[in-house]
């Protein structure tokens, strides 16, 4: 049978006999640590070698003795000669030291779980009954893609210590999301929502997570952003983990500078994961990049619900820039009339995405001359994404057809 334990080896011997590759595999795990390492082998590999001189560690270039495991708390044997290591376990049987026996790890009275990290979790994997590593390694990797998906319950309660984590939940798809986004969902007591962005993630959370809806529509913005930045505030001080989960990257046009600066003149504790900006994804889902060899070299970005400044005048005017504007259904008057004071040509192309990475992405392509009347016809709704320029010209990566299925899926 065995008992497995999470053991604190900081500051505390460890002992590795031998200097191969199974030992420099496995040192990194108690560096890492902060164990006091010590190394008896008469030569050392290169990557173990490697890991002495940067570590400055103590290495004994002999044959291991007896009195080598004095102090130790753990004692990691890995000669490659199986005498050896059986000796050495049987020192470390008779003097009560835990060792890892790599020669015959059934036989050890320590075993190396294969173990993965999620934030201040530790998961360890190791079979009961006789060794099997890689049975081991899928279980733990199995384990690990379910953490970083966020499927496994990470919640922990606490007392004190809130903090805020501003989440750029990307487009929308949950699988858009980032693994360090996905893992603080899994641990947040509240989450503090927009409208946009990966709301079928909420669905997965804890029963006792709190969620809390502040989606801003255009012209309806029911709970204001020093209502927001509040809400954070308040809850962080009451000891809980707060993520503010936004559509998006939170620094593009997502106020989350704003909401960082109150947290810290709050003093609370605040970080931003970086989401995937809708600049550049609900192009892509339509298969428009926003830069393109030989057909655009620049990018220039800018909000349709602010004014049109000179710098986007002469972006829209530019034949190697992409113009991609956020936020700008209700703008597009002004922003054709931009254009063309701009000098862009009437033929120049425009493509309106609206929801994109969503079942509803619908695509329309248009040119500066008719955009006006086309969107009108479409029916062109917020959330949508309007790029301007050369690469936004049907074809040029897509097939018509092709893009039919695209928008379909």
């Amino acid at each position: 049978m065995t008992t497995m334990l999470g053991l604190s080896l900081t500051g505390r011997r460890v002992v590795f006999v031998g200097g191969g590759a199974v030992a420099a595999r496995r040192l990194g795990r108690f560096l890492d640590e902060g164990a006091d390492v010590r190394i008896v082998s008469p030569e050392l590999g290169d990557a173990m070698r490697a890991a002495v001189a940067a570590h400055g560690l103590t290495w004994a270039s002999r044959e291991a003795r007896r009195d080598d495991i004095a102090d130790a708390w753990l004692v990691h044997t890995a000669t490659g000669i199986p005498r050896v290591d059986a000796a050495v376990a049987a020192w470390c049987e008779s003097e009560r030291v835990f060792c890892v026996n790599t020669s015959d790890g059934a036989h050890g009275t320590a075993r190396l779980t294969a173990e993965t990290r999620s934030g201040d979790v530790i998961v360890g994997v190791a079979s009961d009954a006789g060794v099997d590593p890689r049975r081991a390694v899928r279980l733990r990797d199995a384990i690990a893609a379910a953490l970083r998906a966020g499927m496994l319950p990470l919640r922990r309660r606490r007392r004190g210590g809130g903090r805020v984590d501003l989440v750029g939940g990307g487009p929308g798809p949950a699988d858009l999301m980032t693994v360090r986004g996905r893992r603080l969902l899994a641990e947040a007591d509240v989450v503090v929502a927009d409208r946009l962005g990966p709301v079928d993630v909420l669905h997965e959370l804890e029963p006792g997570v709190e969620v809390i809806d502040v989606g801003k529509q255009p012209g309806h913005h029911p709970v204001t952003q020093d209502e927001i930045n509040a809400l954070l505030v308040a809850h962080a001080r009451a000891g809980k983990r707060v993520v503010r989960l936004k559509g998006g990257d939170p620094f593009v046009f997502g106020r989350g500078g704003e909401e960082v600066a109150a947290c810290h003149a709050a003093g609370i504790p605040v970080e931003v994961v970086p989401g995937l900006t809708s600049i550049v994804s609900v192009p892509q889902a339509a298969g428009i990049p926003v830069t393109h060899r030989g057909v655009s070299g620049g990018l220039h970005v800018a909000n349709g619900q602010g004014p049109i400044t000179p710098s986007t005048r002469a972006a829209l005017g530019d034949d190697a820039i992409t113009t991609v504007f956020l936020m700008g259904v209700a703008a597009l008057p002004r922003i054709v009339e931009a254009a063309r004071a701009g000098g862009a040509p009437l033929e120049r192309p425009v493509a309106i995405v609206e929801r994109g990475h969503t079942p509803q992405q619908r695509t329309t392509r248009s040119t500066l001359a008719t955009v006006l009347a086309d969107a009108a016809a479409a029916g062109v709704t917020n959330p949508a994404v309007i790029v301007i320029g050369e690469v936004a010209r049907a074809g040029l990566l897509l097939a018509p057809a092709e893009e039919r299925e695209r928008v379909i899926r």
